[in-house]
């Protein structure tokens, strides 16, 4: 059968050979024991639902060993035999443009060079998922490939409940992720309905087929770590960088570091996931002696070496380490997944990555403690550098919340609303107050062309259009559109593709919908093809998450879900392609609620007409909830978004005299 006639078949009618399982591939961690017998016959029935009955005689033991052996039902026979990757457009069966272009970004979520458990249909993160299994991938690309322009794919958690009639200015695609009832949001409730197969963690960009590959972290990183060198007024340069995680996010770390000039050490657990890191060069070096990496850090800070460290075993030894050689680090993070800490996401110190692994699946217990303990030493650790000076800050991941949870000293002596903890989340001091309360946020972009050179002239575009900008933008935001000139500048040699021929830039409303426009007129003029528009959730007005994306918010509301609801609500009716709003993030299940879109640019005055409206609502309804905290730049930026639209028109908040509180 050809590619094409693959999809159209969706699941066959024959069941295809059982597949080998292949132990090159870096596959998720067998998931505890936590579902009892009635619930495992449960797990067993919903997964053959998908199948006729004819079939399940043979599948059940099948799917039965499955759950037994990693905890989960892949249905790994189902895995399709052709290469899983993004490919042009114009491949892709079907009578829709726009759901072409949604099985584009959903095989480029799954392809074995961007996807972090590809078998598993795991893009990043450790549960990052675009589907349960294989039977509903399967399905969905069929439902893609029938589908017309008065159709929506209706998604539950992974599952294609069906198309349904709508119209053409509606979503083609509307993705749900993990929305629980809120009592039922709790890490082991997700442990036991991802089992039974009913529910599943979408992650951000993973279940919202937006994921790009690393770049998009390796961008606001970048940012980031820029950032954070202007806050403690020292340059990159010879100045040390030290964090952990080389995983499907935390990868992009130390390419940020040398982008940004500095001196980066990652640890890493994952010997697997550390090679390769460094076969994809994107750490430099890998080290596996403590006492030849500090050795190493210390000739390239007195070299002002811009280079990147990996260090082969777990962080808190090199936090130690480092404290007793006195090596002065300027400023440090943790990107491990600590919104998944008992299933892999943070690994105990004092034995090995096999050993945890074990421990994780057989004494799920005890590898808590061993992890809860380990967090109390990395956070004791972290503690002795910043009296010494170090700038610490959590990178979104949960760890000061898991550390706190662990009996940590990471909690303010003195804390406010909003201010809890010893250290800043980046967002609290550096995204939100810099970028966020602006209108600066993830914006990208997918040639669907599929050919570098379509992605080289939108690199152009886009910056013409920045260069532009930035000769009449206020003072407020000038550094924002320098950073991203600079950015989009150097994007080619940084050589950032992974997957998709894709780009990533911070831009705000104007930005993003003048960029857009250009775009759409290029492609109506025959320079390029289509370009799918979309974001991280990770953004402006995407996601309501109380310890990252909105923790700068501090008149109480940072609990409320609100903005993320009506962002997608919004984008719904403006004329997205698809939308998705997901329960959990990176910061955990139950912790965050988060939405993001997709967009397909075709050149028409349809999509000229769509982009304007979604875009503008997409940033400006956070901008809104942040003027109305009292942030001050998004007072500033709302206030200059009014003047610009006169149909816009925003309730501002009225500052109170703290004197006469």
């Amino acid at each position: 059968m050809t590619f094409q006639e693959q999809i159209q078949q969706g699941i066959p009618n024959q069941l295809p050979q059982p597949k080998p399982y292949e132990t090159n591939i870096n596959h998720a961690p067998k998931r505890k024991e936590i579902l009892g017998e009635e619930e495992k016959k449960l797990a067993l029935k919903n997964a053959l639902r998908y199948f006729e009955p004819q079939f399940h005689a043979e599948l059940i033991p099948e799917f039965k060993q499955e759950l037994e052996d990693y905890g989960r039902i892949y249905m790994y026979r189902f895995r399709p035999d052709y290469e899983m990757k993004a490919r042009p457009i114009t491949d892709y069966p079907g009578k829709s443009e726009q759901a072409k272009a949604i099985m584009l970004m959903i095989q480029n979520n799954l392809d074995y060079a961007v996807a972090q458990h590809p078998h598993e249909l795991i893009t990043y993160g450790g549960n990052g998922a675009v589907f349960s299994n294989w039977a509903q991938y399967l399905l969905t690309m069929k439902y893609l490939s029938e589908m017309n322009n008065d159709q929506t794919l209706v998604m539950y958690s992974g599952h294609p409940m069906g198309l349904f009639p709508s119209h053409k200015d509606a979503p083609r695609v509307v993705v749900t992720n993990g929305m629980m009832i809120p009592n039922y949001s709790k890490p082991d409730d997700w442990e036991k309905f991802n089992a039974l197969g009913v529910t599943q963690y979408g992650q951000m960009t993973a279940g919202s087929y937006m994921y790009i590959g690393p770049q998009g972290i390796v961008h606001g990183t970048t940012i980031t770590v820029l950032n954070a060198f202007r806050k403690i007024k020292k340059e990159p340069k010879g100045g040390l960088f030290v964090t952990s995680g080389l995983g499907g996010m935390s990868g992009a770390q130390p390419k940020a570091g040398n982008i940004a000039g500095c001196v980066t050490v990652c640890a890493e657990v994952n010997p697997k996931i550390t090679k390769i890191r460094h076969d994809q060069k994107w750490v430099n070096e890998i080290h596996e002696d403590l006492d030849a990496l500090v050795k190493r850090v210390r000739e390239a800070q007195a070299n002002k070496e811009t280079v990147s460290l990996a260090y082969l075993g777990n962080i808190v030894e090199v936090w130690e380490k480092f404290d007793q050689e006195d090596v002065r680090i300027d400023i440090g993070s943790d990107q491990t997944s600590l919104h998944n800490p008992w299933a892999g996401g943070y690994y105990p110190a004092g034995q090995s990555f096999e050993e945890s692994n074990i421990m994780m699946a057989e004494n799920p217990e005890l590898f808590k403690e061993k992890v809860q303990e380990t967090l109390r030493r990395h956070a004791a650790a972290i503690n002795k550098h910043t009296a010494k000076g170090t700038y610490f800050f959590d990178y979104g991941n949960a760890f000061l919340l898991e550390a706190s949870r662990a009996g940590a000293d990471v909690m303010a002596e003195n804390p406010t609303l909003g201010r809890e903890f010893k250290y800043p989340s980046y967002v609290q001091d550096i995204m939100g107050p810099m970028c966020f309360d602006y209108g600066f946020g993830p914006f990208r972009w997918v040639c669907s062309s599929g050919n570098p050179e379509d992605l080289q002239k939108t690199d152009d575009i886009a910056c013409v259009v920045l260069e532009e900008m930035v000769k009449n933008s206020p003072e407020e935001i000038q550094q924002q559109m320098k950073d991203n000139i600079q950015w989009i500048k150097g994007a080619q040699e940084n050589k950032l593709v992974v997957g998709s021929q894709a780009r990533i830039l911070y831009a705000d409303a104007e930005g993003r919908m003048k960029i857009a426009e250009a775009f759409n007129k290029a492609i109506k003029n025959g320079e390029i093809g289509p370009v799918v528009l979309g974001r991280d959730h990770h953004d402006v007005s995407g996601t309501d998450s109380p310890y990252r994306e909105t923790s700068n918010i501090y008149d109480g509301s940072r609990f409320t879900a609100d903005m993320a609801i009506h962002n997608v609500i919004g984008d719904s009716f403006r004329g997205a392609t698809w939308v998705s709003i997901h329960n959990g993030g990176g910061v955990g299940w139950g912790e965050v609620i988060n939405g993001g879109f997709g967009m397909l640019l075709d050149g028409s005055d349809d999509a000229d007409r769509r982009l304007k409206s979604m875009l503008f609502w997409d940033v400006n309804n956070g901008i809104s909830r942040r003027s109305w905290a009292r942030n001050e730049g998004a007072i500033f930026a709302i206030k200059r978004a009014m003047e610009a639209e006169p149909n816009l028109k925003v309730t501002l908040p009225n500052l109170v005299d703290e004197n006469l509180l």
